[in-house]
């Protein structure tokens, strides 16, 4: 039994020196985990579940400190993590079985509105975990399998904590909603580390220099961005009626967390609008007059308003040039321009400006709030114009404003 159990630790003690774990902290986890099976009076490979493991630390934090009952907390996950073990052999029926259950999963993500983002980014993480489990049945999968998936895209893939939240919530709507099980006890990984980044901001001339190097639609749609605070895929996603040029206004529909707000719209840019809107009206009359079906529209639009899709006011402000297939509905019609040919030529412009920072299309959004609150405008103005749902976002760019608000000066400065 001595030697089972040592075998045991060695190959824990080999798995965590292979992760790369510090070395002096190794004896104090095996240390944890033996303490921990030798109190419950439970087998080595046996794993320790949530309650169980509550109870243990509980009664642990009674004699350490907290740091220390957080060390034996992650020593016991890590652990967990290295009994995992799945030995599942790819047979047919259980290939068939996963093909169904990323077609349940699509339809119901479709039922439930969710947007085709949504669907791609469930659907891959639903794939990923498959391979993961080695093509375990469906119908076998447990909360323990996950907790394990998560651990090791934290500690072998190394992923951000948004990431690992991500993959998270696409498996937890997989159980719920299409498995029709729920996690036994609670998910219990190991979490990836929040790391703080402070956004990449353009001075006002940075901003200047990128927009002389680009063109017509291209340079619209950064300008919009910019003087709008907008994601690139709310700018996209514009559509004729979005723009109020009376008002001054721009309704941004369905943006992050399915949310509608309105922003400002610049006064400079309203002559260049009218003018693409010109140019947009004709390939809406040609599409009118060739019978094209109607652009898409959002939720349960196509089915209450059938024709509503060949209306002005939804066509897209910023149309393709040609016409595609929709994935959903499979209905050969106009989308708006795809994001990746703005990102292409915003990077280039960047460059042929001598721009070393590393600003991509989105650090438009950043400099337009990092320039309001230079300009003096509270942080809930810029809350609300952005769309967050917490001012705690909204005060990263704080950190990144060059006006200095507190007014401190520089012991170097002094002299």
């Amino acid at each position: 039994m001595i030697g089972r159990e040592k075998g045991i630790f060695e190959g824990f003690r080999n798995f965590l020196e292979e992760k790369n774990i510090n070395e002096k902290y190794i004896p104090h986890y095996v240390r944890w985990v033996r303490g921990c099976y030798n109190s419950l009076r439970r087998d080595l490979t046996e794993t320790i579940n949530g309650d169980e493991k509550k109870d243990w630390l509980l009664d642990l934090s009674t004699k350490y400190e907290d740091w220390q009952v957080k060390q034996a907390d992650y020593a016991l996950k890590l652990y967990t993590y290295f009994l995992s073990n799945h030995n599942y052999r790819p047979l047919e029926s259980t290939s068939e079985a996963w093909k169904k259950l990323e077609r349940d999963t699509r339809r119901v993500l479709r039922l439930k509105r969710r947007s085709y983002r949504t669907e791609q980014a469930y659907t891959k993480w639903l794939l990923r975990f498959k391979n993961y489990v080695n093509c375990k049945n469906p119908e076998e999968l447990l909360g323990s399998d996950v907790q394990s998936f998560l651990t090791y895209l934290a500690i072998e893939e190394k992923v951000s904590a948004s990431t690992q939240n991500q993959a998270l919530n696409a498996l937890v709507f997989v159980f719920r909603h299409v498995l029709r099980k729920d996690f036994e006890g609670y998910i219990d990984a190991v979490r990836a580390k929040e790391k703080r980044r402070l956004p990449v901001v353009l001075t006002r001339r940075e901003v200047n220099q990128i927009f002389a190097m680009l063109n017509g639609t291209h340079k619209l749609m950064a300008k919009l961005i910019y003087g709008c605070g907008l994601r690139v895929s709310e700018c996209m996603r514009l559509r004729i009626k979005d723009i109020d040029l009376e008002m001054g206004t721009v309704t941004v529909r369905s943006g992050k967390g399915d949310k509608d707000r309105i922003t400002i719209l610049p006064e400079n840019l309203k002559d260049d609008l009218l003018v693409h809107m010109d140019s947009v009206r004709i390939i809406y009359d040609r599409d009118r007059k060739n019978n094209v079906p109607g652009v898409w529209l959002p939720g349960a639009l196509g089915k209450k308003y059938p024709n509503a899709g060949k209306e002005w006011g939804w066509f897209w402000l910023f149309p393709s040039r040609s016409l595609s297939v929709d994935p959903v509905s499979n209905t050969v019609r106009r989308h708006h321009i795809h994001e990746a040919t703005l990102q292409r030529a915003f990077k280039k412009a960047v460059r042929e400006a001598g721009i070393t920072k590393n600003a991509t299309v989105h650090s438009l959004r950043h400099s337009f709030a990092t320039h309001l609150l230079e300009n003096g405008y509270d942080i809930r103005t810029v809350q609300e114009l952005l769309g967050h749902k917490n001012v705690q976002t909204t005060m990263i760019y704080t950190h990144v404003a060059r006006k200095n608000i507190l007014g401190v000066k520089s012991p170097l400065d002094v002299f």
